[in-house]
Formats: C-alpha cells, structure tokens, sequence
C-alpha cells in the first residue's frame, strides 16, 4: 500500500551576498592605467633630482619647525629600534618589501571581492600620489638620516637592507630628496581606510596597524620626519573629502539561491 503525502511546502530561498561585478572595470585597462601612473610617478620622482642644496636647505627647515612645534624627536624612536639588532633588520625589511606588495594586494582584493571600492580607492591613491609628486618638485627635502644636525643613523645603509644608493646624489634608481611627504605613510594609511570602509568584521580596525607600525618604521630608520607623515594626512584626508565615498549597499548585491530538494524516501510518493 502506497501512501500519500501533501506536496511540501516551498522552503524560502536563500540568501548568497556576492560581489557587484557590474562596477568591475576591465582587467587589461586597468592594468595599463596602474602601471603607466607608476611610471609617470617615478619618471616624475627623477625630475626632482640634482636639487641638493635646496634639499639641505628644506631638511633644516623642517627639522627646525618640529623643535619649535615641539614634535617628539625623532630619535626616540631609534634608539628603540636600535636596542636589538634584529629589531632594526626587521625595520629595515619592512621598509624595503611591504610598500608596494601590500598596496598591490590591497588594490587586487578590491578589484576582486568589492569593486566599486576599488574604483574609489585607485581614484584616491591616484590624487594622492599626484599632490605627493608635485611637493616633491617643488618642495626637494633631504631625509633625517642624511642631516647631521639629526644626530641620526641611516640603519639602511649600516645594518641592511636598504632600497637606496650609498650616494643620494648620483643614484639613478630613485630620487633619494623626496622625503615630504611621505607615500610610505599616505599609501599605507588609504589601506587601512579603504579595507576599513569596504569590509564589516569587527576587526577591520586591526588594519589600523599596518600605517601605525609604517609611521614608527619610517621615523624609526630616519627616512622621514614627523612632519612627513603629518603632511601626507593632510592630502589624503583632501582627497577622501573630494571623492565620493561609492555606497556601501551597493558594492555587494544578494542573490537568491534555492535550495537543491532532499530526495523522496522509498514508497513516498511526492
């Protein structure tokens, strides 16, 4: 005898947020367009070269203005570097290899999992990095670790390992007199902001981190002053305040899947 059930009543769909691909720009343009942004950063970068005595001139400055500002020294954070030498090795690594990786990754994840943030971002990293290049040509500054009055150590150079030639003024690999501001600082801290502004976990403010542990290394090694960092800040939060922050709602769309029907047991009629 077969028996008979009454038809099973349709269980609600459920609910899958996933990314808004419809706000991802083509992967080959923007390809193009990062690495041809990089490449007019850093051609820029090499026109600011051969400024060396305004460079000394500017570094004076500075270092002056943060004493009558009463900045902390910048000394007291090496010295805490320099209390181990694995402390200053892994100062000096994280200089040399984060920057660009970290940045990349950060753009790819964006690009990926919420694209009309990454849009945003690259918008913002992009103004910044322009303001940032037209202070380093009209504004060339010497580094603390290249100004005596500083008293301080170029932990590159003596404990390795460093991204800069042993002589700032011929090295063709980087303009060595762009200390202000400081794009260590601006795009470490647009990471933390852009991952903070595009994810919900409640530990999205740890990202804070990364430009905090960026501020003390890049004092720390004296490749920028205080001041850096402040004026970077201040570009950065212009650009935040200039370009539109992309609605949150609209970065991740829900999708409704079904779920798949469980399979009728033996004799049951369905």
């Amino acid at each position: 005898m077969e028996s008979r059930t009454e038809p099973a009543e349709r269980e609600p769909d459920i609910a899958v947020r996933e990314p808004d691909t419809s706000a991802r720009p083509p992967l080959v343009r923007e390809l193009l367009l990062v690495v041809g942004l990089f490449l007019v950063y850093k051609f820029g970068r090499q026109l600011a070269n051969g400024h060396t005595g305004e460079a000394f001139r500017n570094a004076h400055h500075v270092w002056d203005a943060e004493r009558t500002l009463r900045l902390p020294g910048e000394g007291a954070v090496q010295d805490a570097l320099l209390s181990g030498d694995t402390l200053v090795h892994i100062a000096n690594a994280y200089y040399a290899t984060v920057h660009f990786p970290a940045t990349a990754l950060f753009l790819i994840w964006l690009y990926l999992r919420r694209p009309r943030h990454y849009v945003w971002s690259r918008r913002v990293l992009a103004a910044l990095t322009a303001a940032a290049l037209v202070l380093h040509l009209t504004f060339p500054l010497a580094p603390p670790r290249m100004l005596a009055a500083t008293g301080l150590v170029d932990t590159g150079q003596v404990y390795g390992p460093t991204v800069y030639g042993a002589t700032p003024q011929t090295d063709s690999m980087a303009n060595q007199f762009a200390a202000m501001p400081s794009l260590h600082f601006g795009w470490a801290l647009m990471l933390a902001v852009g991952l903070i502004v595009a994810t919900s976990s409640r530990w999205r403010w740890l990202w804070l981190l990364h430009p905090l542990i960026t501020l003390l290394v890049v004092v720390g090694t004296a490749n920028h002053y205080w001041l850096d960092a402040l004026a970077v800040t201040a570009l950065l939060g212009i650009a935040l305040a200039v370009i539109k922050l992309p609605d949150p709602a609209r970065s991740l769309v829900v999708r409704r899947h079904a779920p798949a029907p469980e399979p009728a047991a033996p004799g049951v009629r369905r």
